[in-house]
């Protein structure tokens, strides 16, 4: 969409791959820099990338963002806190902070939706330590409406109420080439009782807050973990586990997902490989000790992984379904996992580093066949655990 808007507007267009970028996160603002960009949209896990490895103190070339108009950020969760930091670092080197727009967008309806611009230096409000993502107008003959619907009844839901984000556009897509029955599904939404237009069924959940109505995008319908009768999204999970070890653990690359009718599970990238077992249980006791310090959330199993284990989209999301399966195959490269009782205390006898589980399957005693997770104790191994989902 805006390479075609480049070719619409005249403007200049620059672009790098995004391995450059992950490599040498300091690139970007170079770029911005050199060519005095006025507009760039960025995932989310960009500016605390950014601001952990840009290389400040790097590089020849000054960086300065006076010129920066709309820093667009896209990819929920967009995370105030976030924002914040990326501000009052790069606030110095000319970042304007009326410049930050968190957006909304997806594939289905040409990967822009909304944004949620500034007014001057007004602050943007938060809820539930997320940045707004669109600000809902009443104009009923706007030709974009985003509404929050209840997914099983198809019925708008009041403001303040979470639901799944409906999107009726011009710039929706048709439908996906080759799959009627799944086009007919998310492309031809409609309320029910009610003649209405034609929605696109986003698969994200939002609501709806103040009044100026604010849309907030907390997370996906699928990813939901449903605990107690309570609905947590996952991904504040997430958050609480990297913030547990950020000097070990790979931002943006944990998936948390149930695995059990009461069991939640963390499976967390590492920086580097770690061959130290007292280092590797701190690790997973902090994961769990943040996570239920931020989130009061117990969680049951928490396995540590080699880089590049964690599934993702081509923009950077967590496939969350797909970290499950590969778990639940052995097919991730395990450093080391740990198991916890209701109490908190570690169940397995002991944990063991592995490298490179690629799903070889294990002897009857649980102990070492090359590729597969290792059990010293008596209780079942995480393959023959997570079988049965």
């Amino acid at each position: 969409m805006f390479l075609l808007l480049t070719i619409v507007s005249g403007a200049t267009c620059v672009l790098t791959s995004p391995n450059a970028f992950v490599k040498r996160p300091r690139l970007w603002l170079e770029l911005i820099t050199k060519y005095r960009g006025t507009c760039t949209p960025v995932p989310s896990f960009a500016l605390p990338l950014v601001v952990k490895r840009g290389g400040m103190s790097q590089g020849t070339l000054p960086i300065n963002l006076w010129s920066m108009n709309n820093l667009m950020i896209v990819n929920e969760p967009i995370y105030k806190a976030s924002i914040e930091e990326f501000i009052e670092v790069f606030r110095p080197l000319g970042l304007n902070p009326s410049s930050i727009s968190p957006s909304y967008g997806l594939a289905e309806s040409c990967t822009f939706v909304s944004t949620s611009w500034r007014e001057k230096n007004d602050s943007l409000p938060c809820y539930n330590k997320l940045l707004p993502s669109a600000r809902l107008g009443s104009d009923e003959d706007d030709e974009i409406e985003i509404i929050v619907v209840n997914e099983e009844t198809n019925e708008p839901v009041e403001d303040g109420i979470e639901g799944e984000i409906w999107i009726s556009s011009p710039s929706n897509a048709s439908g996906y080439l080759g799959h009627p029955s799944l086009t007919r599904k998310v492309f031809h939404g409609r309320l029910r009782n009610k003649v209405s237009r034609c929605f696109i069924r986003t698969g994200d959940r939002g609501i709806v807050k103040g009044e100026e109505r604010y849309l907030y995008v907390t997370g996906r319908c699928s990813d939901i973990v449903l605990k107690n009768g309570q609905e947590i999204h996952p991904h504040y999970i997430e958050t609480a586990a990297y913030n547990s070890c950020p000097e070990f653990l790979r931002g943006g690359c944990i998936a948390a997902f149930k695995i059990s009718r009461t069991a939640i599970a963390v499976v967390a990238e590492m920086q580097r490989v770690e061959r130290e077992i007292r280092v590797l249980r701190r690790i997973c006791e902090g994961i769990r000790e943040g996570v239920m310090k931020e989130e009061e959330i117990k969680i049951g199993l928490v396995v540590l992984v080699k880089n590049g284990s964690v599934p993702k989209t081509t923009s950077g999301k967590i496939m969350r379904w797909a970290a499950q399966a590969k778990l639940s195959e052995c097919k991730m490269n395990v450093i080391m996992q740990m198991e916890f009782d209701e109490h908190g205390r570690d169940s397995t006898s002991l944990g063991m580093i592995i490298e490179g589980c690629e799903g070889k399957e294990m002897n009857e005693n649980g102990r070492k066949q090359t590729g597969a997770f290792v059990s010293l104790s008596n209780a079942p191994n995480h393959q023959s655990r997570l079988s049965s989902l």
